[in-house]
């Protein structure tokens, strides 16, 4: 079965550990000194906030499998729907050793399809050689710049009265 991943940057770890913790009713499942991680089952979530971003807010969005035949089956959809796709195979981030591959949306959003193999005691096991891009983030050129990427959007939210 496959878990919806969200990764955000916050400014404040401790405040947003405080109001998620609260939001989710669940305490995360890892916390580290740059990074908190809830897996809650209802819904079906992995996610994730860091202080390593440089702008507030969502970094990327994902899909976890729970088997390397999933992800096989996604990283087969998305090639067969001729979808742009950039292939890391193994690499480490966000404390976690992962199988995985990147997409891009037309606005820019960045999808992460992976399969995690093993935890590890650090955000990123960089390799020796200088890597293009790094393997924890998608690579900067298949984010198309927007003017407003990186900017939060105001959403009115109002009191009482019926929604969507």
């Amino acid at each position: 079965m496959k878990r919806f991943h969200v990764h955000a940057h916050v400014d404040d770890l401790t405040a947003s550990i405080a109001f998620y913790s609260r939001m989710f009713g669940a305490e995360p499942t890892r916390v580290e000194s740059d990074y908190a991680k809830w897996m809650i089952e209802d819904p079906r979530i992995n996610f994730a906030i860091s202080t390593r971003g440089s702008t507030p807010g969502i970094d990327h969005l994902g899909i976890q499998t729970d088997s390397a035949e999933e992800l096989a089956e996604l990283k087969a959809r998305a090639e067969s729907a001729d979808l742009a796709l950039h292939d890391v195979g193994e690499t480490t981030c966000c404390y976690a050793r992962s199988d995985k591959h990147w997409l891009t949306d037309p606005q820019g959003i960045a999808w992460e399809h992976y399969h995690t193999l093993d935890s590890i005691p650090v955000f990123s096991e960089k390799a020796a050689a200088a890597e293009p891009a790094s393997a924890c983030c998608p690579p900067q050129a298949a984010r198309p710049v927007s003017p407003t990427r990186g900017k939060p959007i105001a959403i009115a939210v109002k009191s009482g009265g019926s929604c969507c």
